[in-house]
């Protein structure tokens, strides 16, 4: 489980196509503290540690996770945002995250508010999953609270340290991201459904 508080970032240095998988190999700071096995967010989609050698580590994505997310577009030389997993003894200081990601989204505005940042976010509603206002939403691994929810879309706002400690602020318009959406709202979605 994770909350979404991004702790690092990593940087992509090689691809390799194995089968229908992808495995990545990856730069970062905290690559020296990783285990083998080890749970790891990358840009919201849980992934485990497979390999590690000095600064560097690999993971590997199933085909099933290369078409759900956005990780099969990635290019070398991007930066990823990373979580750990949340410590039985950690504070939870975003909101219930899986890194299982429901579906990509598109950005579709950046309005620069002396400051701060509003991200607007577009999505394909068919398959069912829903914001709703002040609520939760994971975008690139990244806990955020939802305003103008639409359908379809939804805005957030970025503080500085945000825009500049993930890789949000790096985003241009018509970027895909991997959306997680709030766990609880799939169930009560869920429940909802099964009532109607």
């Amino acid at each position: 489980m994770f909350t979404g508080i991004v702790e690092n970032q990593a940087k992509l240095i090689n691809i390799s196509q194995k089968g229908s998988n992808k495995t990545f190999t990856l730069e970062s700071s905290i690559a020296n503290e990783l285990k083998i096995d080890q749970s790891i967010s990358h840009n919201g989609v849980c992934l485990t540690v497979e390999k590690t050698s000095g600064a560097s580590y690999e993971v590997t994505a199933i085909e099933e996770t290369l078409l759900k997310t956005n990780l099969g577009e990635l290019k070398i030389g991007v930066t990823l945002n990373l979580e750990r997993c949340l410590a039985a003894n950690g504070r939870f200081d975003g909101h219930i995250v899986q890194g299982h990601v429901d579906q990509t989204g598109k950005l579709v505005s950046v309005e620069n508010k002396d400051g701060s940042y509003i991200l607007t976010f577009s999505y394909e509603a068919s398959t069912g999953n829903i914001t709703v206002e002040k609520g939760s939403i994971c975008i690139n691994g990244v806990s955020l609270t939802v305003f103008n929810s639409t359908d379809n879309s939804f805005s957030v706002a970025l503080i500085p340290y945000t825009w500049d400690h993930t890789n949000l602020g790096q985003l241009t318009v018509g970027d895909s991201v991997n959306l997680e959406f709030d766990i609880l709202g799939k169930y009560m979605q869920k429940i909802l459904s099964k009532t109607a």
